[in-house]
């Protein structure tokens, strides 16, 4: 089969909720990051097949296919088509499977896979709200067929992160002790400027530059000893879930054929892409699943891979994938996760994928792994190799 590879990668800094870009028009914040991808790969635009974007609650400033918009607004070419999808969390590193796709089975040759999402002017979940208000029920778990299926059952990230909490036995200490190994690290990632190649910097209205992630607290166990629960009894905090944000990002995926006309280099290639389901109700165990069936499928084994990235929706989801998969703390998220960095959404998961390849180029490693859990009990795995 045909070889996809990773040509660049770039993002926003992440802004926090309410903050430096919480008043960008989604359009135009994914526009930066795709002008700065076609500037820094020196690509002829026109030259691009596709352009797959993910993006969740496509309404408002996200809505008419957000991947077609952003292209036409950053001033690219208009024969090249967009497409905006939506895996949930995961949207933007499917959207990375997809142009890989493409490019190995022969039809397409350079694809940007991306995602976008400002949680501050379009807050999760607001599709269905939205819905709710025109008349309709919630999506799914009010659907006569789910109920056949699944019964009357409270469908929730929150319970789904106490449940996980429960079952494997991670304490409410254990959690917070990972949140604050969160912050340290990525206060002490940007400290060294560790993110400063991936990041393009963002001019503000007000003519300021806008070039440092937000998310990242001085906090401490204390501080977060003292949050209520999200439920009453419960484990879950704020302290240890991810963070409401907003950012963009972007990837070039190319064919061998694009590397050698367009005198490109190539930085990764894509060593194995897969994506699983698990129980929905349970919704967040994905990763465990789908990363065991990836390491079967390759024939790698933890010990072979250098870096790991799973998405810190909560820390109970990341700490019960390393006791089931034996990744070690010491080489997963080792720059902070969504607890210090945020969980944009649509945009997480080529986020995540800029971070990985960047350290993985640092550090000098072969194999980076990285998975999420998502909506519906959906999990994606991408392993990339450095060249």
């Amino acid at each position: 089969m045909a070889e996809a590879y990773i040509i660049d990668a770039v993002r926003t800094p992440v802004g926090k909720r309410g903050g430096a870009l919480a008043a960008m028009h989604s359009a135009d914040l994914a526009a930066h990051t795709l002008r700065a991808l076609m500037r820094r790969t020196g690509v002829d635009p026109g030259a691009v097949d596709d352009v797959i974007l993910g993006c969740c609650d496509t309404i408002g400033s996200q809505a008419g296919d957000v991947a077609r918009t952003a292209w036409l607004v950053a001033g690219l070419p208009d024969h090249v088509p967009g497409v905006t999808i939506d895996r949930q969390c995961g949207s933007s590193q499917q959207a990375v499977h997809f142009a890989a796709q493409g490019v190995m089975s022969g039809t397409q040759d350079l694809v940007v896979a991306g995602g976008v999402q400002n949680m501050s002017a379009i807050p999760i979940s607001a599709a269905m709200i939205v819905g709710q208000q025109y008349g309709f029920t919630t999506p799914f778990a009010e659907s006569p067929g789910w109920h056949a299926r699944y019964g009357d059952v409270e469908v929730s990230q929150f319970r789904s992160a106490q449940m996980i909490a429960e079952t494997w036995d991670v304490s409410r200490e254990d959690m917070e002790s990972f949140a604050l190994a969160s912050h340290e690290r990525a206060r002490h990632a940007i400290a060294e400027g560790r993110f400063t190649g991936e990041i393009e910097p963002v001019t503000l209205p007000d003519g300021s530059t806008f070039a440092v992630d937000q998310c990242p607290r001085e906090t401490s166990l204390e501080k977060m000893a003292g949050l209520q629960p999200l439920e009453p009894g419960g484990r879950i905090t704020a302290a240890v879930a991810s963070q409401i944000c907003d950012a963009s990002s972007a990837m070039l995926i190319a064919s061998a054929a694009a590397v050698a006309e367009h005198g490109l280099t190539p930085r990764a290639r894509i060593h194995h892409l897969s994506v699983k389901g698990d129980d929905p109700v349970w919704m967040l165990t994905g990763p465990i699943r789908a990363t065991k069936h990836a390491l079967e499928k390759t024939g790698l084994s933890i010990d072979d891979i250098d870096l790991f990235e799973c998405n810190e929706a909560f820390a109970s989801v990341v700490l019960a994938w390393m006791k089931e998969t034996g990744a070690p703390h010491g080489r997963v998220n080792v720059n902070g996760g969504g607890i210090a960095l945020g969980h944009p959404i649509g945009a997480t998961g080529t986020r995540l994928m800029t971070t990985m390849l960047h350290e993985l180029e640092r550090t000098g490693g072969r194999y980076a792994l990285q998975t999420m859990c998502e909506g519906g009990g959906q999990a994606n795995v991408t392993i990339i190799e450095r060249l």
